[in-house]
């Protein structure tokens, strides 16, 4: 299995509201977040690749365009936690390669949480 990954940056804010108010993720606070696309496939294409790393131009974009210094909790559906944003990166990224295996996301340097789908045997 061929597997390549390529990282993005994006800064936002959020707050985890249906946390306890004791909680400090219950707060508005704000990360410098890092996602990894990663992407899989058993075969090369015609030019030896996976996918042509310049070919990820669209999910950049859609990163810098819908995230980018926004509030997460107006922008993603349902609660901002990092495994659920990797999921909702997942479906996004997935529509447009079929060869993308997860997604990975950092709110900070020694945090990550990753969607991978399940595999049907």
């Amino acid at each position: 299995m061929y597997v390549i990954t390529k990282q993005f940056h994006f800064e936002a804010s959020h707050r985890l509201d249906h946390l306890p108010p004791s909680h400090k993720c219950s707060r508005w606070h704000g990360h410098s977040y890092r996602v990894e696309l990663v992407l899989e496939s058993a075969q090369l294409n015609e030019d030896g690749f996976v996918r042509d790393y310049g070919e990820l131009e669209p999910f950049k974009n859609f990163v810098g365009e819908k995230l980018d210094h926004r509030n997460l909790n107006d922008v993603v559906p349902g609660v901002t936690s990092a495994e659920n944003l990797a999921r909702w990166l997942y479906d996004f990224a997935s529509s447009l390669w079929p060869e993308v295996a997860a997604v990975r996301v950092s709110e900070t340097q020694k945090t990550w949480a990753e969607y991978r789908p399940e595999r049907r045997p």
